[in-house]
């Protein structure tokens, strides 16, 4: 949920507007957004929103955020082609203002300086802001590759220029702290993808991020070399293939990408697929190649399928089924487990990150973009070279890191949770929702029916019905319940006898014990009354 604001007195600034994509335990949930309440608060001090890059992970939040605050919008040419195709999804029109490296702008307080940096999408940026307290400097995501696919180098001489200027604090990204060493070059995937496509017997399968538009060119280029021809599966893909290619961002050899429906009509050992659900997604387009429901494409025997992305955690068991899956049907499975070369990071490791603090040489250093842990790795390999602990913040969402040339310390903490959106719904699930999910999806449920006159004589009932508790429903089990009902129905006194939440409260209690001690289960116990 990338988003950073930079705050004075009198402005707002705020950097990226991302989302996270919901974990394993987020039953039937779509995306997680920040939660924004600090922001709207204060919107008359907003002056803009800048972006460092088009990743979903940076600019997803962007239709939700737009829809309650206006202010105009600040990217690279390819990031804000990427955010106009997601905003007309959402019928939204915004004020979006291309920048290039090199270029400044004026935000209130703030200047804004855009910094070519290398990642895994072009047009990356860094951001140097200048504010009244001093300079700060945000990595944005980087990689320092010697040798990136579009030759755009991530600038260090502006780097190391602005470190000789004076930096008040650096906040850098830390998603691959724990690495040793330095990432390698993009430009490494395309000796490897070209060995896989020669050897390949027949059709050639590719599921990668559709925003890596360096990985995209070096199949389409790999295709071209050796005379394969390349069909595009999935929306995202065919999307962001068209916008990148109108940018002028990806290049397109001539003759060699044709409709999925061509595909058929070609030897098999001429077709390449590029496809989304790298993460094996079950509704992505390679999961659903790989049960057999895909309703224009089919994996056969000799096929060979490349993972070319990394697996992001907490998608390993969604991974794995679809691997199974394609080895069930006969095709060969490349995944970076078994190919490292399949698939390199767009993010710094070890060497590139002690490289970043080199040339910046902040006063203060705030690792940003990770989980806790990566954040905690960036601090102390920044303390390894001999950068002073309380210079050094691990910050969470939400916390105020106040800096100036007198020092800095968290000052206090802003509403930062967590807002889920289900469908059209945007904040209206919450934790108990949750939990309700994750009970009847580990234990089922059990509703007890009951009619009672208006004295709280039992007319109807108990009759029960479950749902994912046993298949086929044990009658003879149910047939014990429902006389333990009976039984605390009949010790209820005279006063209770219409008093319906005790009852309800009464029935859950006896069954929950009763099926927790006969089956060791705990479904989800709904009791209905009705007044007859």
């Amino acid at each position: 949920m990338n988003m950073v604001l930079l705050e004075t007195v009198e402005d707002i600034l705020v950097i990226d507007a991302g989302l996270m994509f919901p974990e394993e335990e987020m039953l039937g949930i779509d995306l997680v957004l920040p939660e924004i309440t600090h922001l709207l608060t204060h919107r008359e001090r907003v002056r803009g929103i800048v972006l460092t890059h088009g990743h979903e992970d940076h600019t997803g939040g962007l239709p939700y955020l737009l829809q309650q605050l206006t202010v105009p919008v600040y990217g690279s040419a390819l990031s804000l082609g990427l955010v106009q195709d997601k905003l007309r999804e959402f019928d939204l029109e915004a004020d979006l203002r291309p920048v290039r490296p090199g270029d400044r702008v004026g935000l209130g307080e703030f200047q804004v300086e855009c910094i070519r940096v290398s990642h895994s999408i072009p047009d990356a940026l860094a951001l140097a802001v200048q504010t009244p307290a001093g300079l700060v400097l945000h990595s944005g995501d980087f990689k320092f590759d010697p040798m990136p696919i579009d030759g755009n180098l991530t600038d260090r001489d502006r780097l190391a220029a602005l470190g000789n200027e004076g930096v008040l604090a650096l906040l850098s990204d830390s998603t691959n702290a724990d690495r040793p060493g330095a990432t390698p070059s993009e430009s490494a995937i395309g000796p490897t993808l070209e060995q896989l496509f020669r050897a390949a017997p027949r059709r050639i399968i590719v599921a990668c991020f559709a925003s890596n538009i360096h990985r995209i060119q070096q199949v389409l280029d790999v295709a071209h070399r050796l005379g394969k021809r390349v069909a595009v599966n999935g929306k995202s893909m065919t999307a962001n293939l068209r916008i990148a290619s109108e940018l002028a961002y990806l290049k397109v050899p001539p003759e060699t990408l044709i409709r999925l429906d061509e595909l058929r009509r070609l030897p098999p050992e001429h077709g390449v697929i590029l496809t989304t659900g790298s993460q094996g997604e079950p509704l992505s387009a390679i999961a659903r190649m790989a049960v057999g429901e895909h309703k224009q494409l089919e994996v056969e025997a000799g096929d060979t399928v490349v993972f070319s992305a990394r697996v992001i955690p907490g998608n390993e068991q969604s991974i794995g089924r679809t691997v199974n899956h394609l080895f069930k049907r006969g095709a060969h499975v490349v995944t970076e487990a078994t190919c490292p070369g399949v698939h390199v990071s767009g993010h710094p490791s070890q060497d590139e990150l002690r490289l970043m603090l080199a040339l910046t040489r902040p006063r203060f250093f705030v690792p940003i973009h990770g989980e806790y842990r990566h954040l905690h790795w960036h601090a102390e390999l920044a303390q390894q070279i001999e950068k002073p602990p309380e210079q050094i913040f691990v910050l969470e969402d939400g916390d105020i890191l106040d800096v100036r040339p007198s020092g800095g310390a968290v000052v206090g903490r802003v509403p930062a949770g967590r807002v889920l959106v289900d469908g059209k719904g945007v904040g209206d699930v919450g934790e108990t929702v949750l939990r309700d999910r994750l009970h009847l999806a580990q234990g089922g449920m059990v509703i007890v029916v009951i009619g009672f006159d208006k004295t709280g004589a039992v007319v109807a009932g108990p009759d029960l019905v479950s749902r994912g508790v046993t298949d086929p429903p044990d009658e003879a089990l149910f047939e014990q319940a429902r006389q333990l009902i009976l039984e605390v129905l009949d010790g209820i006194s005279v006063e209770e006898k219409t008093d319906w939440a005790l009852i309800k409260q009464r029935i859950r209690s006896v069954l929950r014990k009763f099926l927790q001690k006969t089956i060791e289960r705990r479904p989800m116990i709904l009791p209905v009354i009705i007044e007859v």
